[in-house]
């Protein structure tokens, strides 16, 4: 894949995952994972959720010292597009549909899954690097020898009960898309990561160029 067509798929890819982040927390049944807890904290300070993306994702990266990842133009990429765009995108659709009716919200949580593991699936596959999250969670499959799914759900697991307790919004919609996600990633990887999107995190790692979602 060429360099430009990557450049454009990994800045395609993580405007389309704030929209899908955006449009979750818009349909109000519950955000993803990292976003019960985001919202939790926005809820307890007020600060531009966009704002808290960013130091939540700075914070993980500090993590990444003892861990001994190496961030890639990706992984700060991931950082700044998306904490830059989810909030236009939140005002956006909150213009555009200020009070939608049970369908739409329903039907905005399900795009949102769907859309998110496309735009996971994108950013991912244009190999420049996981996103922070990403790689919080390899360095530690890699330093615990525990395997991926074991790690990724006590991450999440733990993350949303923070947020919860924080008044973060956990619903039907979170168990969707940390169930579903997954297929829709590996579906939509055939088109997006053709060189395959299972090693990807860990390639990066090393500083080769780049499974799963934030």
């Amino acid at each position: 894949m060429h360099l430009w067509r990557r450049s454009l798929q990994l800045v395609l890819g993580l405007l389309a995952f704030a929209l899908s982040m955006a449009m979750l927390l818009h349909a109000g049944f519950g955000g993803m994972p990292w976003d019960v807890l985001h919202q939790g904290v926005v809820r307890r300070n007020g600060l531009p959720f966009g704002a808290v993306v960013v130091a939540s994702s700075l914070l993980v990266l500090l993590a990444w010292v003892p861990l001994r990842q190496r961030p890639g133009l990706g992984t700060v990429a991931n950082v700044m597009v998306i904490g830059v765009s989810v909030d236009p995108c939140l005002a956006l659709l909150e213009a555009a549909a200020p009070d939608p009716g049970a369908a739409a919200r329903v039907a905005l949580a399900l795009g949102g899954v769907l859309v998110n593991g496309a735009a996971t699936a994108a950013y991912i596959g244009a190999r420049f690097g996981p996103g922070p999250r990403d790689g919080l969670m390899t360095g530690l499959v890699a330093r615990t020898g525990w395997p991926v799914r074991r790690v990724k759900t006590l991450i999440e697991v733990a993350v949303v009960v923070v947020g919860w307790a924080l008044g973060g919004t956990f619903g039907w919609a979170t168990v969707v898309y940390a169930l579903g996600v997954g297929p829709v990633v590996q579906v939509a990887a055939r088109w997006l990561a053709p060189s395959g999107i299972a090693d990807a995190p860990r390639r990066a790692a090393v500083g080769t160029p780049e499974t799963l979602a934030r």
